[in-house]
């Protein structure tokens, strides 16, 4: 049986502060020039928060006889939206459906852009659909990962791995259980080294690094793909993998294995470089994993303390059944395990002080 996380969100209605307003006078200027025909204005049309995330960035809906768009405020110096304007130009000539960009306002953080729709797949994925609507999102990735990449993109190297490995025992060993950070800098290294030198000897496509459900939207043609904006050269099992290993939402082992199996007979049909031996596919998926899973218990833990946003610590126990299967299924990784048996005692304690 899947496993699925609820959502709730307790989103602004009302223009509540000045950037919302600036925002709003910014997007009348917009209708005026694209749409000078109609005479547009915003009173006419109904705007709502359409959603928010993890970041500093926020969106709202404006809807008006028929027609929807969505604006995205992204505010400086926390946000910045050239990488997404950068990227959706590249996703949209690769033919991957991502939102057109109507207007843009790099200096102030303000896109207008199309909507591809107001269900997401975390919304909808069930045990019955999930064959169906993954089989869609693979095909998104695969023209994703077809397409060029240009010279100086950004690359996910090993810098920028070891980064996010680190966000680890900084935020959630540190920060949020009070362990000794040093102490396990020592135990986790050798680990860390493991992850990103099977990272690195990956073939390296364009990585979305967030390719799961709550940025799958259910569009025409299906999925509209969102939250593209950290996209790099990198590991070609990193998006399948986060694809299947979600934050919000968990499928059985075999289920999963079974997918991946599928995505890899079809990637090596169309020239993308997954090599001709699944068993070696699906180790190297199982360590990128584990580094995605590590990184991305870091991040709530820091969004948590950081940013104020403690919700998503929520899903940290998901990720810690997914690195214990991992290690379950990894021999070079079964040291880990008596080390998350300990994490996870010392989070327990926390909880229930």
């Amino acid at each position: 049986m899947m496993h699925k996380a609820a959502r709730a969100g307790g989103l602004m209605t009302t223009c509540e502060d000045g950037r919302e307003l600036a925002c709003r006078q910014w997007v009348e200027g917009c209708l005026a020039q694209l749409w000078p025909e109609q005479n547009w204005t915003l009173a006419q049309g109904r705007w709502t928060p359409a959603s928010s995330d993890a970041s500093f960035r926020r969106y709202f809906r404006w809807e008006h006889a028929g027609q929807t768009l969505i604006v995205m405020d992204a505010p400086p110096p926390q946000e910045d939206c050239r990488p997404f304007v950068a990227v959706a130009e590249l996703l949209a000539q690769a033919e991957v459906p991502v939102p057109q960009i109507l207007a843009q306002d790099l200096e102030r953080g303000f896109l207008l852009l199309s909507d591809l729709g107001r269900q997401t797949y975390l919304d909808v994925l069930t045990e019955t659909n999930a064959d169906l609507l993954f089989a869609e999102a693979v095909q998104a990735l695969l023209a994703q990962q077809k397409s060029s990449v240009p010279a100086g993109f950004p690359v996910y190297d090993r810098a920028l791995l070891e980064r996010e490995l680190q966000l680890f025992p900084e935020w959630y060993l540190g920060r949020h259980l009070d362990l000794d950070v040093a102490q396990w800098q020592a135990r986790l290294r050798p680990l860390f080294d493991l992850l990103i030198d099977s990272a690195l000897a990956q073939p390296q496509v364009l990585v979305h690094r967030d390719f799961m459900p709550r940025n799958l939207m259910l569009s025409s043609p299906n999925p509209g793909v969102l939250d593209f904006q950290d996209a790099v050269l990198g590991p070609v099992t990193y998006d399948i993998t986060s694809l299947f290993k979600d934050a919000f939402i968990s499928w059985p082992a075999e289920r999963v294995e079974r997918w991946l199996h599928s995505y890899w007979q079809l990637a090596g049909a169309a020239g993308i470089a997954v090599g001709d031996d699944f068993a070696e596919f699906y180790r190297a998926s199982d360590l990128m994993g584990a580094q995605r899973h590590l990184k991305v218990i870091g991040i709530f833990a820091r969004i948590c303390h950081r940013d104020g946003k403690p919700k998503y610590l929520a899903d940290v126990p998901r990720f810690f059944n997914y690195l214990r299967e991992v290690c379950a299924r990894r021999p070079e990784l079964a040291e880990l395990m008596p080390w998350l048996e300990e994490i996870a005692a010392q989070a327990a304690a926390e909880a229930n002080a």
